[in-house]
């Protein structure tokens, strides 16, 4: 490869390096085996996956409400009553999650976490997923 090609592919390759992580979360994270204890405990919480109706559909965390992240904004009174109750925000990797939870801060509410590994980990771990009746 030439200099110039090389040249492009780095200044590409750095430019979505950046963009990632415009999206990474700096919400505080919660483990799976966490959630699961909170669940338990039956604490006053939400869980939000953020994933497409569609992705839903196939299957969600117990309890999980959800809103498309491209919805969160005009859908914000849904979920009022948990601007300072915690808000653990899931989607299928993190990055969907991670714009959703500056969403969220950014409208005042106070405790967003970020569910550690997301959906693909909480699938992979062959923890219980619930179904739409």
């Amino acid at each position: 490869m030439n200099q110039s090609v090389c040249r492009v592919l780095l200044v590409g390759l750095f430019g979505l390096l950046c963009a990632c992580s415009l999206f990474e979360s700096s919400a505080e994270k919660v483990s799976q085996q966490q959630l699961l204890e909170r669940m338990a405990a039956h604490e006053d919480m939400l869980i939000l996956d953020v994933r497409t109706r569609g992705e839903y559909s196939e299957g969600y965390i117990g309890n999980a409400i959800n809103i498309d992240h491209r919805e969160v904004e005009e859908r914000l009174a849904e979920i009022e009553a948990f601007k300072d109750k915690p808000v653990i925000v899931y989607c299928y990797s993190g990055m969907r999650a991670g714009m959703v939870e500056a969403k969220l801060v950014g409208h005042g509410f106070s405790k967003v976490q970020h569910l550690e590994g997301d959906w693909s980990a909480w699938q992979a771990a062959g923890l219980a997923v619930a179904k739409p009746e």
